[in-house]
């Protein structure tokens, strides 16, 4: 499908995340072979938009590098990523929202496209990467016009992405089980291991 076609998106990086399984340290901003995590998905998704997104709670001096704009969580606990989904679609200036982790730097212009090419062909719904088992509520493209439904959900006490995307009509887009590029490097081990 020629790209002129697909419709135009904001792209957002969630990097807001406490950093947990890194010891509290910011995952973006990890270096994995020698460059930032959130580098990778920013080299891919840049040509993509000209509205960039990057959701985070610290180090927005150094974020900002990496964005046409910064949101972060309006609250102070680090609520998940469902938090940085909702400021990314207050913020969006375009009718779709490209998601994607800030620690998957596998993540690829060929998955990108069918996420863009779904919400081409159902542009009513949001579109998930599916693994023919499990759901990848963090491998999305919302479409804009949803933000007071995912809000209404938030607001009903809703911290899940999965559990307000599904009952909003989300199509699956296939993909591999254990599909490395949907690889999250979320701990030190995986951080560091070769290859």
């Amino acid at each position: 499908m020629p790209d002129t076609i697909l419709p135009p998106c904001s792209v957002l990086l969630l990097a807001g995340g406490r950093g947990q399984r890194m010891g509290g340290r910011d995952k973006g901003l990890l270096e994995w072979r020698g460059r930032p995590l959130i580098s990778y998905l920013h080299e891919r998704v840049r040509p993509l938009s000209d509205d960039l997104i990057v959701s985070c709670n610290r180090n927005a001096d150094i974020y900002r590098a990496y964005a046409d704009q910064l949101v972060h969580d309006d609250t102070p606990d680090y609520p998940g990523p469902l938090a940085g989904i909702r400021a990314g679609l207050r913020a969006a200036r375009h009718p779709w929202l490209l998601v994607l982790p800030c620690d998957a730097p596998l993540f690829d212009e060929e998955l990108i496209g069918r996420l863009r090419q779904a919400a081409a062909a159902r542009p009513e719904v949001p579109h998930m990467l599916h693994d023919g088992e499990h759901w990848e509520p963090l491998f999305c493209i919302l479409p804009k016009a949803l933000a007071p439904q995912l809000e209404a959900a938030w607001q009903r006490g809703e911290r899940s992405p999965r559990q307000v995307l599904l009952p909003l009509g989300a199509c699956p887009v296939a993909c591999a089980r254990d599909d490395p590029r949907l690889a999250n490097l979320n701990s030190p081990e995986l951080l560091n291991s070769p290859g």
